[in-house]
This record gives structure tokens, sequence and C-alpha cells, in this order.
């Protein structure tokens, strides 16, 4: 079987060889090629043709999301990018996986070289993801203007509409790689009364703030990161924090957040898997699931035990997905009401809640 071909962009001299020797080491992958700035990348990739980029977020000579841009758009390939884990680095590492970059790393600000040989594993899992995805020629939609007006959803559902349902009914996503970008693309197509959204991305701490922070300026509900114990309301998007497991509770007629240290389940922390299991146990009917694109089965049994409990659970197909592997889970463990293409499943949610809201939700 042919070995994983990879080029490293970065301009630390430390960060290219650490990465080359990690990468080395694998028996499935070989670094072809270490490049100290975008412009010499170019050529290295015109000439070496390689299967997967680790590109750093800045870089001299040219920014690393410039280059990125240009490269998704005239030779579309799978990128990693190499973070600095800073307000600021998140913030541009997010801007990158709008523009297509498949998956990032974190690298520490001080012991660098030591932190990346911890971070091996994550590294090389993640360029084998790359490897295999399904690339996105993205073409990004730009943030609104302050004080501007958002575009109306295909679907508008109001609460007068619906009584009592945005209260009672809660919207529970799952997502790993290629997730981001897929959750917001449900998340802009809700109605500003919408049901509460409860979220588990995938995503290490100091990420998911800013992850938040872009959301709630892209969406007509309002997105944060949540805190533990606080009111999960109508309207409202919570991220689970990147290094906590999010869940659900219930305290007297109200829904609260419980946001809890612990061990991975599944690998991750944040997980899935708890929070679906929770949107079980304390929502039952009355959650919908929603399992978007990922690598791995994180959550697959636990939405099937929300289907047990009488969820209605919508899985995100193959061809949409950026990688099949979360969903696909999902559908095989028997949790999928439907399988839909990404770009229909906030519409058929709404179309969804429209249809029920007839009926009595006060069961618990």
């Amino acid at each position: 079987m042919p070995k994983t071909r990879v080029v490293v962009v970065d301009d630390s001299a430390l960060v290219r060889s650490i990465l080359t020797e990690i990468i080395n080491k694998q028996t499935d992958m070989e670094c072809v090629g270490a490049a100290a700035d975008p412009l010499i990348a170019r050529e290295m990739i015109r000439n070496l043709n390689p299967d997967v980029i680790t590109l750093d977020v800045e870089m001299p000579r040219m920014d690393g999301l410039d280059f990125l841009s240009r490269l998704m758009r005239l030779r579309p390939m799978p990128v990693v990018m190499v973070s600095t884990l800073t307000e600021r680095g998140a913030e541009v590492t997010l801007k990158a996986l709008e523009l297509g970059a498949i998956d990032f790393v974190a690298k520490p600000k001080i012991g660098v070289a030591d932190g990346m040989r911890q971070l091996a594993q994550d590294i090389t899992d993640k360029i084998r993801i790359a490897a295999k995805a399904q690339i996105r020629r993205a073409h990004a939609a730009p943030a609104p203007a302050p004080g501007a007006p958002a575009a109306p959803a295909p679907a508008p559902v109001s609460i007068a509409s619906l009584g009592r349902m945005s209260t009672e009914k809660i919207i529970f996503i799952g997502a790993s790689t290629g997730g981001t970008e897929a959750t917001k693309d449900v998340l802009v197509n809700l109605p500003a009364d919408c049901p509460a959204v409860v979220i588990t991305q995938h995503m290490p701490p100091g990420f998911t703030r800013s992850y938040a922070a872009r959301l709630d300026g892209l969406c007509r509900i309002r997105v944060k990161e949540a805190e533990d114990g606080e009111r999960i309301l109508p309207g409202h998007g919570y991220i689970a924090p990147g290094g906590f497991h999010l869940s659900v509770e219930r305290s007297g007629a109200n829904y609260v957040a419980r946001v809890q240290d612990g061990d991975p389940i599944n690998r991750h922390k944040p997980s899935v898997e708890a929070l679906f299991l929770s949107a079980a146990k304390i929502v039952g009917p009355n959650a919908i699931g929603i399992m978007l694109t990922g690598m791995g089965a994180d959550g697959a049994k636990a939405m099937k035990v929300m289907k047990d409990a009488g969820a209605y659970n919508y899985v995100q197909d193959e061809a949409s997905c950026v990688v099949f592997g979360m969903p696909r889970e999902a559908i095989n463990a028997g949790a999928a009401d439907e399988v839909l293409p990404l770009s229909q499943i906030a519409g058929r949610v709404l179309d969804r809640l429209r249809a029920t809201s007839g009926i009595s939700l006060n069961r618990v």
C-alpha cells in the first residue's frame, strides 16, 4: 500500500524538524518536503504532488490563510492546520476551516518540542483522516456587518405557532471532523425563536469560546459556550467547552446545562456520547438528535438510546460529509430516523416541529 505523502509548511525550523520526524516514524506516511514559507511550498506542491499538507497559520511572505484560500481555489487538497493556542490563533484556525481545511492541531506556546512530540498521535491521526476526507471547495460567506439584518430563514417557525414546543423541545447536535462548518450550516438556518440547541463538537480547550462567538455573529439564535448550571433557553445554542463534557439535567420545570470534567469517553472530551445519553434520559421524546460529519463512532450508541427513548434523529448523508465515520456508525446502530444531505437538515427539523406542534409535550 502506498504511503501518504505529506508536505510540512511552517516558518519554524524546529517545528518543521519535529513534524518531519513524527511523520517519518509512521509506517504508512512520509514527509516528502518541508517548506519555510508558502512561496517555497507552492513549488514543492507543484513538483512533489503530496496527498496532505500541514500548514502553519502565521508565516512570513504570505499569510497562511491567504495561501490556503488560493490553494483551495486552484488546487483543492487535504490540509491540516497547525495553530498557536491563542485567541487570535483560534479565530484564524476557524477561518481556515471555513476556507476548507480538514482539521487542525494546536501547538503549545511554550515547550514546543516536547509538546509537539506529545501530540504525535493526534497529528498523525489527523493526517490519516485528512488523506481520506472529502475535499470541499469553500465559498465562505462573509459575516454580516454589525446591525445588518439577517437573511430570512428558509422555513421560519414562530413560538406563536408552536405553543409550548420551543420550551419543551431541545435539539442535540454531535459533530467532529468537518463539524465546525456543518454545525454552522444547520444553525444559520434556524429562526431566532427555535427550541434550544445543545452542541458537542470535538474541539480542544481554547477554541470553543471563539467558535461560539463566531456562530453568535452569524446566527439568529444566540450562541455561547455552555456554563455549568445555567438554564437552557429557547432561541439559544450552547457549545460544549473544550476539555469538558456537556450534558443536560432537569431542575424543576427547567432544563439546565451540566459542564463537568471527567475521563475521556471514546477518546474524546467533550464527548457526544455523554451529551446524547443525557438527552435520552432527561429529554426523551422531546429530544431531536442530529449527527454530523466526523471520524470514529462517538455518540452512535447513545443516539440509538435516544431513539429508543422516543427522540427523532437526523443523520448527515455520506455525500455531504467531510468524514462519514460518526454518521455511518449511527446509521449502523439503527439510530437514524432520516439520513439527509447537510443542506436539508435544518429545514426538515423545522418541518417536523411544525407538524408535531399540536401534540402534548408535557412528558418528561
